[in-house]
This record gives structure tokens, C-alpha cells and sequence, in this order.
């Protein structure tokens, strides 16, 4: 299995100059709007305590938040956060100063990595658009393909299949990203995989298809989503085990322990505790 490795720390989100002040603008238009709306309702023989009794009462629908442009360079730190957080504004103004879509952390992961990961779709659009590299490789080998595929969003696996994402690609594993989404439980991506022909039987480095690793982490239907596709049950791992001999080896498993439980409660409950502590 593959080891899962901390992003790095968040960079804490500064607000700009000019943010505080279309803030203050718009608060003092509500403020004037909300005014003018009570002078109209005086003016018309409403009186005071009527109108605090119906102030108490108001109700705000939410308002819709629209992104304020950046203002001033935007660091590496900013766009690799802004990239996981899924601020385009802040990737867009990035990139426009100039910045290399490519850099990386010290894990080597990119701001595409991190996006593909979140599932931010239009983000990972935006990276490809202005020059991102899909086949960047991170420490462990995983492209951004296999980080879509371990975040769950089939939408970004799409957008990364549109701009030439190769579906069989493997990391320092040799896990594809069908057996990253297997692994993961993502029916709707595996399904997705395999309307788009990937290799249903490769072998990762211990052996195992995405057939072995759907039994080993009980995904039924993941299971049941292979086999209908063709997946071949007789293909053995390095330890020299099927698919199949791994479900007989559980089912072996499950036996022995509940014909043990059994014995266990024949024996009487001091002889079960004190085979427990044993």
C-alpha cells in the first residue's frame, strides 16, 4: 500500500488593503439602504415601536460571495495554498505576474498535485491552461492523475483525462491510478477507468491487480464492477496467490476464528478470560 505523507503547513490567508475597504463600502450601503427603507415606512404612519418590534424580527438571506481581485505580487506560499483552497483569483493573479505553474514543495508536489487532490476542477483547468505539467512526478512517483483518483472528484479526473492524462500511468509502486481509486473506494472513478479502457489486470509491485486489492479491502461492489468488466481471476501475486484463493484464504480465516470463539465458550467464561490474556 501506498504511505500517505502530510501536505505541508497552511500559509494563514491575509486580507488586502483594498478588501477591508470594499468591506467597509458595502457595510455602510447596507447600513444607508436599511435607513432609507425605515424612513419610507415612518413616512408612510408607521410608528417607532412597530418598526423595532419588525427589525427584531427581520430575517438576512445569505449573500452571495464574489471573489475581489489581488492586489499586489502574490508569493509562491500564497498560490501553493491558494491552489489546495481552490482561490482562483489568487492563482490567476499568480500565474499573471509571471509565476512558474510547476513549483513545488518539498515533497514535490505541485500546486496541480494539490488541486487534483481537492477536487477543485476549475483550478486544475486554470493549471493546465497556463502551461502545468500533467506528468510532473512527486516523491512517490504520483502524478496528479493518481492524486485525483485518491481524492475521489471525477471531475478533475475528467479534466485531466481532456488535456492527455494517461490512465495507466504508474507511480514508484507501480500503482496505477485504477488501483489508487480501487484502494480509495471510489466506485464512480473506477467505473470511469474502465469506460476508458485502462488496463484492468496490471500488477503492482507486489503483484497484486486491482482485483486483489478490491478483495483484500472488501469493496464488494468494486468487486463486482471488475469482474463484469473482464478483470482475470486466475492472476497470481508474488506470494503466489489469486484473487479468489484470497477470498477463500478470508472465508478460511473467518471460521477458524468464530470455531475458536466456540471452544472458547464451552470452556466456561474464566477459561475464555484467561485464554484472552494469554
Amino acid at each position: 500500500m501506498e504511505e500517505v505523507v502530510q501536505w505541508a503547513a497552511n500559509v494563514m490567508d491575509h486580507k488586502t488593503g483594498a478588501e477591508k475597504k470594499a468591506q467597509v463600502e458595502e457595510r455602510v450601503r447596507r447600513i444607508s439602504s436599511d435607513l432609507h427603507c425605515e424612513m419610507l415606512d415612518l413616512s408612510v404612519g408607521e410608528n417607532i415601536t412597530e418598526l423595532c418590534k419588525r427589525e427584531k424580527n427581520k430575517t438576512f438571506s445569505p449573500r452571495v460571495s464574489v471573489e475581489i481581485p489581488v492586489i499586489g505580487p502574490t508569493d509562491t506560499a500564497e498560490f501553493m495554498n491558494a491552489a489546495r483552497l481552490g482561490k482562483l483569483n489568487v492563482i490567476d493573479k499568480y500565474l499573471a505576474d509571471g509565476g512558474n505553474p510547476n513549483v513545488h514543495d518539498e515533497l514535490k508536489r505541485t500546486a496541480l498535485h494539490r488541486a487534483s487532490v481537492e477536487g477543485h476542477t476549475a483550478v486544475v483547468q486554470m493549471l493546465l491552461e497556463k502551461g502545468a505539467n500533467i506528468n510532473f512526478k512527486d516523491q512517490l512517483g504520483s502524478r496528479a492523475i493518481h492524486w485525483a483518483c485518491r481524492g475521489g472528484s471525477l471531475g478533475v479526473v475528467k479534466a485531466l483525462k481532456s488535456h492527455g492524462a494517461d490512465l495507466n500511468v504508474r507511480d514508484k509502486l507501480d500503482s496505477t491510478p485504477l488501483h489508487v481509486a480501487t484502494r480509495t473506494g471510489h466506485m464512480d472513478i473506477v467505473e470511469y477507468l474502465l469506460s476508458c479502457c485502462a488496463k484492468i489486470n496490471s500488477s503492482d509491485r507486489e503483484g497484486d491487480t486491482a482485483l486483489h486489492d478490491a478483495v483484500q479491502l472488501n469493496r464488494y461492489k468494486i468487486v463486482k464492477l471488475l469482474l463484469d468488466a473482464g478483470a482475470d481471476t486466475t492472476i497470481k501475486n508474488h506470494e503466489g496467490v489469486t484473487a479468489v484463493q484470497q477470498v477463500k484464504e478470508w472465508q478460511f480465516d473467518i471460521m477458524e476464528t468464530l470455531h475458536t470463539l466456540e471452544k472458547l465458550r464451552e470452556m466456561g467464561p474464566e477459561n475464555t478470560s484467561r485464554e484472552r490474556n494469554d
